[in-house]
């Protein structure tokens, strides 16, 4: 028996000294440290990660590499053109993007008077000020609202406990789902298309690519600059501005065989909005987002037999933080509501 309690001690002593080994290993690492890291590998770009962390992207560039010589290998590959996680950088991000929304949210059930955090995109439904109002007042919480611009609105890197998305939610996110309305569409043209054979089309958010406006396209472009409504059917034949990370509109909505033309991409509704305003396409967006965000280089059409954009609440399917619960259940309650289509017409739409 003496020799089973000795080899009991020995393994005790033994885990000691590894979780001692373990923690030595993090002297000098800090939150910023992981934060960044974290920021570039899921943007795969030190610009737009410091833009999300709104730090200089000098300061974040010292950081990741802190965090490098500090962890003694090499987390992310660095060229010119882009940024890539190595097997040692893609091993630490899996184990981080789960601990770091965990950690704050542990910080912040300890400290201070209990938030929520409520991401979103481009716009936050006016529906979400009743109820932000009634979720206040039956919880006694706080809420912030955190805008982003990612696919899942800071819900996938923990900087939201709850968001709003627009458009059809992918299956295999891991979230859990409630419709809180439906927002029409509408179209937005260029008052001034770019001609023929200028260069529009391209993958890379932001940028033109070789391929330019047909004449037909150009023409057809000039053409719908003049109307007041169109029909959905009709955007099949027309050059489209696509906004791929928080955009609700793509050619996939279109019947297979007659579907429009990807003219250009974007990387958030900025960038997407400046794309339709220099002639590269037409845009299709949500009117309530639409009538907030005028340009003179745009006008809003009302689109005719085009599908309602669904407007959900989403949080994680595990593990979701307790508020975000109660918001969610809040949410549900309320149920599929119209949008705002009823409302004036968007701006931009008379000649």
């Amino acid at each position: 028996m003496n020799g089973d309690t000795d080899s009991d001690t020995d393994t005790a002593a033994e885990s000691d000294t590894d979780t001692d080994t373990a923690l030595q290993a993090l002297n000098g690492i800090e939150l910023r440290h992981l934060r960044g890291f974290v920021a570039v590998a899921e943007e795969r770009s030190f610009t737009h990660a410091a833009d999300r962390l709104r730090i200089g992207q000098p300061a974040l560039t010292r950081t990741v590499r802190a965090l490098e010589s500090l962890v003694g290998t090499r987390l992310l590959d660095r060229t010119t053109r882009r940024v890539e996680l190595t097997d040692a950088g893609r091993r630490l991000y899996a184990d981080l993007a789960p601990l770091l929304p965990r950690l704050a949210a542990a910080l912040r059930s300890s400290t201070g008077p209990a938030i929520l955090r409520l991401g979103f995109t481009s716009l936050l439904p006016a529906a979400c000020t009743t109820l932000t109002a009634d979720f206040e007042a039956a919880t006694g919480a706080g809420v912030r609202l955190v805008r982003r611009d990612s696919p899942l609105a800071g819900l996938e890197t923990g900087e939201s406990d709850i968001v709003v998305l627009r458009g059809e939610v992918p299956r295999d996110a891991g979230l859990r789902t409630t419709t809180l309305l439906h927002e029409p569409r509408v179209a937005a043209v260029p008052r001034m298309p770019a001609p023929a054979g200028s260069r529009t089309g391209g993958r890379t958010p932001g940028h033109a690519g070789r391929d330019g406006l047909t004449d037909a396209q150009a023409a057809a472009l000039r053409a719908v600059a003049r109307r007041r409504v169109l029909d959905w059917a009709e955007l099949a034949g027309l050059p489209l501005v696509v906004n791929t990370v928080t955009g609700s509109t793509g050619p996939e909505l279109w019947p297979a065989g007659r579907q429009p033309q990807r003219a250009c991409t974007a990387g958030n509704f900025d960038e997407w909005l400046e794309a339709v305003a220099a002639g590269h396409g037409v845009g299709v967006a949500p009117e309530p987002v639409a009538r907030r965000h005028t340009h003179p280089g745009i006008r809003y059409l009302r689109l005719k037999n085009a599908p309602a954009v669904p407007v959900h609440l989403a949080l994680p399917a595990r593990d979701a933080h307790p508020l975000a619960e109660r918001f969610f259940v809040l949410g549900a309650r309320t149920g599929p509501t119209a949008g705002d289509g009823d409302g004036p017409a968007p701006p931009g739409g008379a000649p």
